[in-house]
């Protein structure tokens, strides 16, 4: 039986139609397959992102720690904490041009000829300049007993924001013991923390090298020979502490660690200093008391330390101070009352006093003192 055109035509169309189902199937599988592996890309992309962002995080907070790290770092280097009593010598390089007003030590001292920049041993704070006071204050061991805390409370909060501007306390360790260095160091980096980040105070340490041989004192016991350096040394602790405060500010005002400043005392000083008539004056005492609260302008301390050099084996700072007025003002023969009577205008005194004397132990071992104003 033959087939008819009409059944070949099925036959063609239902083979093309197969055709292109299998066809459209295969397009299908590999389209089908080609989102399947779209899907898989993605997914690992996304997997890849949230990787890099938990590195991210992780990296962001590595970072953080090592920031605080150097925050901290830089927080004890500037509160220099305990290993600040490790004596880093002058943060100012040997080879740097800089005016050093402690030049004028190698004249009296051969012995710091051959020493090459004198500059105190430690430094804390801002090395502040360009202010109108600065405040020196001497500290050494006094046995058990410490009154620095209570003499730089008493100091530092007594002066209006503006006066903390315009002025810098600073404390000198003339005491070479390491105990001493450390606790006095660690406590004025806790109690004085604004006061060091502002400025307005800083802490120095006389180099040991700095002091002469004192083998040469011969007194006829062994306490008084004791005595005898210690007046001597006291001498060159001052004259250091004003060698280094002369550049600071116009005006020097000379303390000690065993003094209580009265209400208002800096605002006293600065208006009574202000209001001098004449620019002439020697030096003004706003203390009786030894050299308790003496004023010098800065520009005259080279000169009182020169005078104080040339005689401190001689006699204690105080009757040096007076020695140098009756040098320096006084006619020959004539009494240091008259001569001060005549010169009321050049060494001028404040009253009542601004300090007083709080210490009954005294800076020299086994001995009591009860001065008062």
């Amino acid at each position: 039986m033959k087939a008819t055109p009409v059944n070949l035509l099925i036959a063609l169309v239902a083979f093309v139609l197969f055709s292109f189902s299998c066809f459209c199937i295969s397009r299908m599988t590999q389209t089908s397959n080609q989102l399947i592996n779209c899907r898989n890309h993605i997914l690992e992309f996304k997997g890849n992102i949230l990787r890099l962002k938990n590195k991210s995080v992780r990296n962001r907070h590595e970072l953080m720690k090592a920031l605080n790290r150097m925050k901290n770092d830089i927080r004890q280097r500037e509160h220099l904490s305990v290993n600040l009593v490790e004596k880093k010598v002058n943060t100012l390089d040997e080879n740097e041009t800089v005016s050093n007003t402690f030049e004028v030590l190698k004249f009296f001292f051969p012995h710091l000829r051959n020493v090459g920049r004198i500059y105190p041993d430690v430094i804390i704070g801002k090395e502040k300049t360009g202010v109108s006071f600065a405040l020196g204050i001497s500290s050494v061991k006094r046995g058990n007993h410490s009154y620095l805390k209570h003499a730089l409370t008493s100091l530092v909060s007594r002066m209006t924001p503006s006066e903390v501007k315009d002025a810098v306390v600073i404390v000198s360790i003339a005491d070479n013991t390491e105990d001493y260095l450390k606790s006095v160091v660690d406590m004025i980096t806790k109690t004085f923390k604004r006061q060091l980040n502002s400025g307005s105070l800083e802490v120095i340490s006389i180099p040991a090298f700095f002091y002469p041989d004192m083998s040469h004192v011969k007194q006829s016991t062994e306490d008084s020979q004791k005595l005898e350096r210690w007046r001597i040394k006291q001498v060159l602790d001052f004259c250091f502490l004003m060698l280094y405060a002369q550049p600071k500010a116009m005006y020097y005002l000379q303390l000690q660690d065993d003094i209580i400043a009265k209400k208002m005392y800096f605002t006293k000083i600065s208006d009574f200093v202000h209001n001098i008539t004449s620019n002439d004056w020697f030096y003004i005492e706003f203390s009786i008391l030894g050299f308790i609260g003496k004023l010098f302008k800065s520009e005259d301390l080279t000169d009182f330390v020169r005078f104080f050099l040339t005689f401190y084996k001689d006699k204690p700072i105080d009757l040096l101070l007076e020695d140098f007025f009756r040098v320096k003002m006084c006619n020959p023969g004539e009494t240091l009352e008259k001569c001060a009577e005549r010169n009321k205008q050049i060494r001028v005194k404040y009253k009542p006093s601004l300090f007083q004397h709080v210490d009954i132990q005294s800076s020299f071992p086994i001995t009591e003192q009860y001065y008062k104003d």
